[in-house]
């Protein structure tokens, strides 16, 4: 048995045309009009297909498929918003397998001992309002629902003032009794590409974390103001990038590091900036080193910033420990490859995902397919529809199994 390539291909390219840009890619943000528009078109293919739709207190979307007995669901799904400028697949391409597999089994007249569940995780991508994978967070209890409800976007509207102005909030419970969960993704890197496998088994995901930090110093005009004399924290920010890439080099080849946001305040191109903001992004799959790397670059930072006579702010603001997945799950993944007769390698998730949150509290695993040029958060993101059926066909025959209730 195998999925229908070509309507989970089409249904791909008609999610793509929500939040279309002119690049080929998506903009449809968290809980904005476009988002709405996507979860909609995603409900009326649910409820065509014959399944409940309900929400919870945060807007996350489940549609149900019953089973034959009224046992824990099995799960999959993922998410619907994207970056400012993402891709077509980041996300949907889950959600719309999971949406698959129902169809296939319909189309089948096969039914499952365990009910099926398809979830979209609200705001998995932090974008606009930042805390990524935050539905999820909510769901899993890492999160409260007005700690979430109260984030902002830039233009200061909440995710509460969004929920309420688009209808979403539900009354479906957190619910954590799951038989198993499955989370399918592009992998959005380059080792499945490199080795020309069609499969990643996910076995587990880093560990990662996000810094912002302010660095104060003294504004003053930037022609009678001598280097020597300055306390520019552009000096200090200078220095500290320097030895943070070093340091993700003395824990290569799986060191992480990346500085996503820089701002000069005041912004004045002939002014010595008075506070320099920043952001780091840190990763590491093993623990001991991902914890090395964190002393190491906050030490880096206070010398930094006392060699240039600046001060800092700076607060840890997101963390995501590393994740083991559920062994049994794994193998269900595994089986699902072997029945489809695909090639597969076992590997770590280099990125986060709802599948992080959702193993604290339920068994979990995740499947990747590779992407071109492990592209993602980008307009070029791509994948084929032989690609996207490769996942969906190993999905289908992992959800099958778990299923069964002889499987407990």
């Amino acid at each position: 048995m195998q999925i229908n390539e070509e309507r989970l291909w089409q249904r791909l390219m008609e999610m793509a045309k929500i939040g279309a840009t002119p690049a080929g890619g998506c903009n449809r943000q968290a809980l904005s009009d476009l988002d709405h528009e996507g979860r909609q078109l995603f409900e009326r293919w649910c409820t065509e297909a014959g399944c409940s739709i309900e929400r919870d207190a945060i807007g996350n979307v489940f549609a149900r498929r019953q089973g034959k007995q009224a046992l824990p669901p099995v799960m999959s799904g993922s998410h619907l918003d994207t970056q400012p400028t993402g891709g077509k697949f980041d996300g949907v391409y889950g959600v719309l397998a999971a949406l698959e597999v129902v169809e296939t089994l319909n189309d089948n007249g096969i039914e499952t001992d365990h009910p099926l569940d398809i979830v979209v995780w609200t705001n998995e991508e932090g974008s606009r309002f930042d805390c990524a994978m935050m539905g999820s967070a909510v769901w899993s209890g890492a999160w409260s629902t007005e700690r979430a409800s109260a984030l902002t976007d830039l233009e200061g509207v909440s995710v509460g003032d969004e929920l309420t102005r688009l209808n979403l909030r539900g009354d479906r419970p957190f619910d954590h009794n799951i038989k198993a969960a499955f989370e399918l993704h592009i992998e959005q890197g380059p080792i499945l590409e490199a080795a020309s496998v069609p499969v990643g088994i996910v076995t587990g995901v880093q560990h990662m974390c996000r810094y912002r930090m302010q660095i104060h110093g003294q504004e003053t005009h930037a022609g009678p103001s001598p280097m020597s004399m300055r306390r520019d924290p552009m000096m200090s920010v200078g220095e500290f990038l320097n030895e943070t890439y070093a340091i993700a080099n003395e824990h290569a080849p799986h060191g992480r590091v990346t500085f996503g946001y820089i701002n000069a305040l005041p912004g004045s191109p002939n002014t010595v900036p008075g506070t320099v903001e920043l952001t780091l992004d840190l990763r590491h799959p093993d623990g001991d080193d991902y914890a090395s790397m964190q002393r190491k670059v906050e030490a880096a930072l206070d010398a930094c910033v006392q060699k240039f006579g600046n001060t800092v702010e700076c607060e840890r603001v997101w963390e995501a420990p590393g994740v083991k997945f559920d062994e049994q799950c794994v193998d269900f993944v595994r089986r699902g490859a072997e029945t489809s007769g695909l090639e597969a390698i076992e590997l770590v998730s280099g990125a986060g995902h709802d599948a992080c949150n959702i193993d604290s509290v339920a068994p979990t695993s995740m499947i990747f397919v590779p992407c071109d040029d492990g592209l993602s958060h980008n307009e070029a993101e791509n994948i084929s529809s032989t690609q996207a059926a490769n996942g969906a066909n190993v999905l289908l025959h992992a959800m099958l199994e778990a299923s069964r209730a002889a499987t407990l």
